[in-house]
């Protein structure tokens, strides 16, 4: 996939604190992801409130918050950085909901911020079961 060169800086949400043995695998991700970002020269600004995950190392992102995963806080950050997208998909469960609620309460297009890695669409019919269900046998 080309580079989009009108993103010069990401926000990436961690997933925060979840059971023992299944947060390895996003804070694996969310650092491989600020790693291959930055080397693209991109800045990574980072959230997760779960101190105790490589994500929060300062030399995993720019610019690291440990922070409750709550809109307030994506507000705040929206505020002191010029965030070109959010990459939600690196935080799990906990980090898509986060990126509806945003969504859902402007906060995105208020700051202009894109929606990268997944769509809101996209999220809602794999949360729904019924419309799951339905766009498996739309697909066939």
């Amino acid at each position: 996939m080309p580079r989009d060169r009108s993103i010069r800086s990401i926000l990436i949400i961690g997933s925060g604190p979840i059971v023992i043995g299944q947060a390895c695998e996003f804070d694996y991700a969310g650092s491989q992801a600020s790693r291959s970002l930055r080397e693209e020269g991109i800045e990574v600004i980072l959230i997760n409130s779960n101190p105790a995950t490589i994500m929060t190392d300062k030399v995993t992102a720019d610019h690291v918050y440990l922070l409750p995963l709550e809109k307030k806080s994506i507000r705040e950050i929206l505020e002191k950085h010029h965030v070109d997208a959010v990459l939600p998909t690196m935080g799990g469960q906990t980090a898509l909901n986060l990126c509806i609620d945003c969504d859902k309460a402007g906060i995105w297009e208020h700051y202009g911020v894109k929606i990268i890695g997944v769509d809101i669409a996209a999220i809602e019919t794999t949360e729904d079961r019924e419309k799951f269900r339905l766009k498996m046998i739309e697909l066939n």
